[in-house]
């Protein structure tokens, strides 16, 4: 018998038995084949008795409303946030502000502004609008409807129209000029271009902080001597202030960086559906001039200097580059400071804030975990893992543009906003604990000091009157003895004394200690500290003025 046509197989009302399914999926297999024709007819002619259903009927069921035990999944989920996965970024390490500037309210309240200006501008340029119609979408700007929006989208499948016919809803008098001559992209990317501005500005007062509380820690310690460490062996000293410049010029670098960007950003403005703002000319009646003033009108009251000149339906994604290779850089930044500071905590020398009830390990109760540089280096790490995200969707945009982008989009920027905002957040509050152990600092530089100086005690000895070659060699054979004691035996270095009970240095031994004083190998690195800051930091934070006074770095957990 033919199969009936179109039939909607509902698994509930048409069932097998186990034997039935075995024999359909093997025919012939331990079955004469009259007797599978006879089972397989009488299995078409059970599917023939249920009921054939439309493709309006499987429309309306994919649209219908939620069940009663899916909302009440949904208001448990809603009631307990513990049921649900939530991002780690929202619920343990950005800060409000951040998540808020992200958040859904805040962005399709930017869509009615966006909405609201572009009527106004149209009225104004002429338009038949009315002010009534004006004043219906401004009593609604921060009302929103969520669930509403969220049942007209299962029923249009369409973010921005769900949005447009909730505000139509909420204001049916405004209804038949919203969204008028405007694309999708007129209120996404103008939206996102709007929070990344925000999220810039939100970043660059804790960008600015952790510098000068960095600024401050440099200038404490210019003069204090330390190790310097290339390939993480001992090397010529430098200064704990010294050091602290080489940080703090890393994030001045993308403090430039990202002032640069974010004044740089450009508006996606009214370009219509591809660009060509031809909806816009149409509803002006070929006037251009009217269509690129709209243009402009609705840039400078969004908050932009300037719009991108020309446009398929989306801005370019080579600006989303920009703006995330920003925070990359401050990632880099971040975690170069952290790590430093990690090694710097094994050396006992530095260490971050440890708070009195702290606990560094469930099993050892003695540790101090760096936990704060740690999560400062795991976040930095995921935040350049973002960085291809926005490389690829521009090097993928198809003509005009293409959907790829938006799911995408959706996920990379404002992960990267929040773990960059997390990340300054931990580096604040680092920078403006930072503990420093002198003794220890000393106690290390001493240990590698002598190895260092003997260049200086050759030469004064040499001035001293005594020969050149015969102390070359004495200095040589106390090093290696000295080298070897150190290694071998886990004792202190005791070069200086090897030194100090050789005849052959009598003409200098009172002057040993002089001879290796740790200030007299740090070079200019005392008044490079003084000179960069007063150049290049100090007028930064001037600027800033009273905006970086109460700053402080949020560590949630």
């Amino acid at each position: 018998a033919p199969f009936p046509s179109t039939p909607f197989l509902n698994s509930q009302a048409f069932s097998l038995s186990s034997s039935q399914r075995s024999l359909i999926a093997k025919p012939g297999v331990g079955l004469k084949k009259s007797a599978f024709l006879a089972n397989t007819s009488r299995v078409f002619a059970a599917v023939a008795t249920l009921p054939t259903m439309s493709v309006n009927n499987l429309k309306a069921e994919a649209v219908s409303a939620p069940s009663e035990s899916s909302k009440v999944a949904a208001k448990s989920a809603a009631s307990d946030p513990h049921d649900m996965y939530q991002s780690p970024l929202s619920g343990r390490y950005a800060s409000v502000a951040m998540r808020k500037n992200f958040s859904d309210r805040r962005r399709h309240g930017h869509w009615r502004k966006l909405w609201l200006v572009l009527a106004q501008c149209e009225k104004e340029l002429g338009l038949d609008i009315t002010d009534a119609q004006i004043q219906a979408i401004q009593a609604h700007l921060d009302d929103i409807d969520f669930e509403l929006a969220a049942s007209h989208e299962r029923r249009l499948r369409h973010d921005v129209m769900a949005h447009v016919h909730t505000l139509g809803d909420q204001a049916p008098e405004a209804r038949p000029i919203l969204h008028l001559g405007a694309t999708s992209c007129y209120v996404t990317d103008n939206s996102e271009l709007i929070q990344m501005r925000d999220g810039l500005d939100l970043l660059k007062p804790l960008l600015l902080a952790s510098i000068a509380a960095l600024a401050k820690f440099a200038t404490t310690y210019k003069d204090l001597p330390t190790l310097a460490y290339t390939h993480f062996q001992a090397a010529q000293p430098t200064t704990v202030g010294k050091r602290a410049c080489l940080w703090i010029q890393d994030l001045a670098y993308d403090y430039s960086r990202l002032c640069g960007v974010r004044d740089g950003l450009r508006f996606r403005g009214a370009k219509g559906t591809t660009g060509t703002q031809a909806s816009f000319l149409s509803l002006f009646d070929g006037d251009h001039d009217k269509v690129r003033r709209l243009d402009q009108m609705v840039t400078e009251r969004m908050g932009f200097a300037k719009a991108w000149g020309v446009t398929g339906q989306t801005y370019t994604r080579k600006s989303d580059f920009e703006v995330v290779a920003v925070l990359c850089g401050i990632a880099q930044s971040a975690a170069k400071f952290a790590n430093d500071m990690r090694l710097l905590a094994h050396l006992k020398e530095v260490e971050e804030p440890f708070e009195a009830e702290q606990i560094g390990s469930s099993a050892m109760a003695y540790k101090r975990n760096p936990m704060r540089c740690e999560r400062i280096c795991s976040l930095s790490r995921f935040v350049q893992s973002l960085l291809i995200n926005p490389a690829e969707t521009a090097s993928v945009q198809w003509l005009e543009r293409t959907l790829d982008d938006s799911a995408n989009r959706r996920l990379s920027i404002p992960e990267a906003f929040l773990a960059a905002d997390a990340i300054l957040q931990l580096v604040l509050n680092v920078s403006s604990g930072i503990v420093v152990h002198p003794k220890m600092v000393q106690r290390h530089l001493e240990a590698e000091l002598p190895f260092m100086a003997t260049e200086t005690i050759l030469m004064a000895a040499v001035r001293a009157g005594g020969d050149r070659q015969t102390l070359h060699e004495s200095i040589r054979q106390h090093s290696v003895a000295a080298g070897l004691r150190v290694k071998d035996e886990g004792a202190d270095n005791d070069l200086l004394d090897r030194i100090r009970a050789d005849p052959v240095f009598d003409g200098i031994k009172d002057r040993l200690d002089e001879l290796c004083d740790p200030k007299q190998f740090v070079g200019r690195a005392p008044e490079q500290v003084d000179e960069y800051l007063a150049e290049e930091i100090y007028p930064l934070i001037a600027e800033a003025g009273a905006s970086l006074q109460g700053i402080k770095g949020e560590v949630r957990v």
